[in-house]
């Protein structure tokens, strides 16, 4: 058995992608460098970034939020969630949120860290400068089907 090396990221620090679904994620500590134990990244958003309500069907997805405020649909209802707070979203429940602060950020766990490679099919490298690149749910939907790391359900539930 393999042993795997330490990983030690300071601030600021990760390989930065821009997501196709909205976002500048910085990935913390990758799949292959848990091996497989979890994926962590944080998510840097603007207000009015939407998902589609989804699910993951093999990986638990936690938020916390750093900075900001999201309205967050899950259990069949909505509710707010602010810097500090914490969701816990168990493999198989329907979810979805919206940004609805300017400069939310929040750190995202999947544990097992096998959707991975969804987030890489649905987003671009961002170097230094780079601008965002356009939301495209086509692309999102494509690499959802592709790697089976998320089942989209529906819209999202939010009023427009």
């Amino acid at each position: 058995m393999k042993t795997l090396d330490s990983t030690v990221r300071h601030s600021g620090e990760g390989e930065r992608r821009w997501f196709c679904g909205g976002g500048l994620m910085t990935w913390k500590a990758t799949a292959a460098e848990t091996g497989g134990a979890f994926l962590l990244f944080e998510d840097a958003m603007e207000a009015g970034k939407v998902t589609p309500l989804h699910v993951h069907p093999e990986v638990d997805e936690t938020f916390y939020l750093l900075e900001g405020e999201i309205s967050l649909f899950v259990d069949g209802r909505h509710q707010t969630l602010a810097a500090g707070g914490v969701a816990v979203l168990p493999r198989g429940v329907p979810h979805a949120f919206k940004v609805t602060a300017t400069g939310t950020r929040l750190l995202c766990l999947h544990t097992p860290g096998g959707d991975e490679e969804f987030y890489r099919l649905a987003s671009e490298p961002a170097p230094d400068g780079s601008p965002a690149i356009p939301v495209d749910f086509a692309r999102v939907g494509a690499a959802a089907r592709t790697t089976g790391a998320i089942e989209i359900l529906g819209p999202p539930p939010f009023d427009a």
